[in-house]
């Protein structure tokens, strides 16, 4: 059965292999299928600056295979809406110890039809929830805002819609509730929590550093 595990500074050793899986597959999804090409690199990796140590994975796993992540990342620090697509948030960019930017989420391609984009998404609620994270932002393609809709999201755009790699995308905020968690979870017919915590972790917002203003 497929669940997903929390990865964050703590546990990292313990994934490694999985994490190296990610970020490969993270390349074939996002340079190969979807023709990202700035992010193409020689040794096969998709990788990021904000791959550190303070960003947060929910990897699903089955059987030891990584079927589908996601990633989180504090925005009190530089992040990527802020540093790269600051000009898609018209209406100004979210920033709070409780606001978290969330980044290369995929399923891999034989999993699109089934639970495990439902489970993602109800994991990232319930993992936010737990942890007292109240808002994700976001830059993502436009077919993705009648699929939150469908889901139950609450999502408010932060500006006006752009061109990104031929594709019109938009920066958007999506708030945490716990109404929005059911509705993804009888959607799906999911019971039950869906994350796999090591006892290692410590509440993701004991992390955030401290940045002055």
């Amino acid at each position: 059965m497929t669940k997903i595990h929390v990865i964050a500074r703590q546990n990292q050793h313990l994934y490694k292999d999985q994490l190296e899986e990610y970020f490969r597959l993270r390349h074939e999804i996002f340079v190969k299928e979807r023709g990202w090409r700035d992010l193409h690199r020689p040794d096969g990796r998709e990788i990021d600056v904000y791959d550190n140590d303070d960003a947060v994975y929910l990897l699903a796993i089955d059987q030891d295979r990584v079927v589908g992540g996601q990633r989180l990342y504090p925005t009190v620090l530089p992040h990527m809406l802020s540093e790269v697509f600051g000009h898609m948030a018209h209406r100004g960019i979210p920033r709070a110890d409780r606001i978290f930017e969330w980044t290369r989420y995929f399923v891999v391609r034989e999993r699109r039809m089934g639970r495990t984009d439902c489970r993602l998404l109800a994991a990232v609620q319930q993992f936010c929830l737990e942890e007292g994270i109240t808002e994700l932002t976001a830059v993502v393609e436009m077919w993705w805002l009648p699929r939150w809709q469908q889901v139950g999201f609450k999502v408010k755009p932060l500006g006006l819609p752009t061109m990104i790699e031929g594709q019109p995308c938009i920066a958007a905020a999506i708030t945490i509730s716990r109404e929005s968690l059911e509705q993804v979870r009888r959607l799906a017919g999911l019971r039950g929590s869906l994350l796999v915590r090591d006892s290692q972790l410590s509440p993701v917002l004991d992390r955030v550093p401290y940045v002055a203003a």
